[in-house]
């Protein structure tokens, strides 16, 4: 499809490494990384988006070598594996393994196709995820299948995004039309972009969000996604890449496209001011009825959709019929959000009976959207597959534990309290095995406990309540301390995390936390979830119910939409979301939270 990595990145940065590569020989640079920390060749520096689709060059040999021994020189001799010294010791020398043992014989059936839900048009090299993905996941998956309605609805996206992708001649027309203000659609070639905003996993809600809407739409999906999209993802639809292009240099001055970081709530683009300011009109008969005023004459040739905690009234007439079919006259769309608001759209009229149509079962949207969209590159998906084999895989049950702390306030010991009651009060850790199985190389027999938090504190008391209780041991990959937003190496370790929680059979998690919310779409589970704290309350205690249990159970795997619209656009007022169908309820973990469930238990259910 284009350049290869290393050479965007020449182009990119001549000082890389990969273009400093043709005047060091291999030597000097063993010897540079023996006296440096060598960030820049595990993290190399993202690449310009317009390169993605140059010609195919390959690199000579010598070059690829030199960088692959420097890899290995650097990491075995940083005194850890590609992240870092795990806490439970996982040796540096696991990240590379003989490349022979990457590709054994595969014939790919529809179990790895995820019944349908994606096509074999890409080779299983460029992406192992996307084909052993469901490997991992046999202890529910069979049970939740994708409706033949929404495999038909995602062929037909997958070939509107190649049909009008970049890289093509509409593309290229439908950008040219955007920058000279043009408000005419390009035939059938319309645009969604989302902006990427906050950490990995507001992200990826916020993506799951968008492509359903692009496809409820019938607009083309890009994302903008930061520097690291490219490393975290592998690309979703065949032959296109869903990556938002960088403008040219010659319209980098004057196109929207290069300005997508600077909208705010209230930018003058936005539908919410369009709808403030008088540029869209009600009908005066009364039946909801919207238009473009006659001062502007025709739909703008883009609109800013603003969509992130704490937008307002106007913002949130984004959910309303009458301005949906007014949105759909606009070319380009640029949409701001943090929010998974799948439950938004199943409440907003035009698209009910679609949504119902594409899932039967509620409670399976971000199981199936996620299985779908986010294929991890090989490079996470080896550090995924890596641990979990020699963590994991042996236990007889995985327990997954996420600890995420939002009041800094909080004390340790009381969320460590509150984590403990909970796995106690569930019995979610047998405690009768002791360390003899494990000793008698029976571990299989056994739980295994996953921890996975930003703090080592959580893992180390966990580790000295069950370590010599369980068989399978304890386990924490990583601890980075803090979230790092727009950090390539960060992001990558979170994404792994991610994907081994999703891993487990059992799951606890902290309220509020999309990483949690992955985790469990993902895997299909309903998590006991602990409550939080709130976040910017000057006491962390307040708000906090000392009667309400350490934990609940979700009422689905589905993620919580945090900040809904409670305005019923027909009635003209707000009303009780969790009354309006029986497939919404409220979220346990957030009041004002909604949030899909399967509409009866006479339907199949998640673990």
């Amino acid at each position: 499809m284009g350049a290869t990595k290393q050479q965007q990145q020449q182009q990119a940065n001549p000082s890389s490494p990969a273009a400093s590569c043709w005047s060091t020989s291999p030597h000097a640079l063993l010897a540079s990384v023996t006296t440096s920390r060598w960030w820049s060749l595990l993290w190399w520096p993202w690449p310009s988006r317009s390169s993605s689709f140059s010609a195919k060059r390959a690199l000579p040999a010598v070059c690829v070598t030199a960088a692959m021994a420097t890899t290995a020189v650097f990491v075995l001799t940083s005194g850890g594996w590609w992240w870092g010294q795990s806490p439970d010791g996982m040796p540096a020398s696991l990240f590379f393994d003989d490349p022979r043992d990457w590709d054994p014989p595969f014939n790919i059936t529809g179990d790895h196709l995820l019944d349908g839900l994606l096509t074999a048009d890409f080779s299983r090299k460029s992406c192992r995820s996307r084909y052993e993905f469901a490997g991992y996941y046999n202890n529910n998956s069979s049970s939740h299948k994708p409706s033949p309605y929404l495999i038909a609805k995602l062929r037909k996206q997958e070939s509107l995004q190649k049909r009008c992708g970049p890289g093509t001649a509409a593309y290229k027309n439908a950008v040219r039309r955007l920058d000279s203000g043009e408000s005419v659609v390009n035939g059938d070639c319309r645009y969604l972009v989302y902006i990427s905003y906050r950490g990995l996993g507001n992200r990826m809600l916020a993506i799951a969000s968008s492509f359903l809407y692009a496809v409820l739409t019938d607009r083309v999906l890009l994302i903008d996604g930061g520097k690291d999209a490219g490393d975290l993802f592998c690309e979703p639809f065949p032959e296109t890449t869903w990556l938002l292009p960088r403008p040219g240099w010659l319209s980098f001055f004057f196109s929207p496209l290069s300005r997508l970081q600077g909208y705010l709530g209230g930018s003058k683009e936005s539908l919410g001011n369009l709808l403030q300011t008088g540029a869209v009109t009600m009908s005066a008969s009364g039946d909801g009825n919207v238009s473009w005023s006659p001062a502007s004459r025709s739909p703008p040739p883009y609109l800013y959709i603003h969509l992130s905690g704490g937008y307002g009234f106007h913002d949130k007439l984004f959910f309303c019929g009458a301005q949906q079919r007014l949105l759909g006259e606009v070319p380009w769309l640029f949409m701001w959000t943090d929010n998974y608001f799948v439950p938004g759209l199943f409440l907003t009229p035009p698209f009910t009976g679609e949504l119902e149509a594409m899932f039967p079962e509620k409670g399976a949207v971000f199981y199936h959207l996620g299985r779908y969209l986010f294929h991890p590159t090989n490079a996470v998906w080896h550090a995924v597959t890596s641990y979990y084999h020699s963590n994991l895989a042996g236990a007889r049950r995985r327990v997954g534990l996420q600890v995420r702390v939002f009041q800094k306030k909080q004390p340790p010991q009381v969320v460590l309290d509150q984590l403990l009651s909970c796995v106690r009060g569930e019995k979610l850790v047998p405690v009768t095995e002791t360390t003899t199985a494990a000793a008698n190389g029976s571990a299989s027999s056994g739980d295994a406990v996953l921890v996975t938090s930003l703090s080592s504190w959580y893992y180390e008391r966990v580790r000295e309540e069950y370590g010599g209780r369980v068989a399978g041991g304890v386990h924490q990959p990583s601890h980075e301390g803090r979230q790092r937003w727009r950090d390539a190496a960060h992001d990558m370790r979170a994404l792994s995390e991610m994907y081994l929680l999703s891993m487990c059979d059992v799951l606890v998690t902290s309220g509020y936390s999309t990483f949690g919310y992955v985790a469990q779409g993902l895997a299909g589970l309903r998590p006991w979830v602990m409550a939080r704290a709130p976040m910017w309350a000057d006491d962390w205690r307040e708000g906090l119910d000392p009667s309400e249990p350490p934990c609940r159970r979700a009422a689905s795997a589905e993620p919580c939409f945090h900040s809904p619209s409670a305005y019923d656009c027909a009635a003209g007022r707000d009303v009780e979301l969790d009354k309006v169908t029986p497939y919404i309820r409220r979220c346990v973990d957030v009041k004002c939270g909604i949030k899909l469930v399967n509409e009866s238990s006479s339907q199949w259910s998640f673990v």
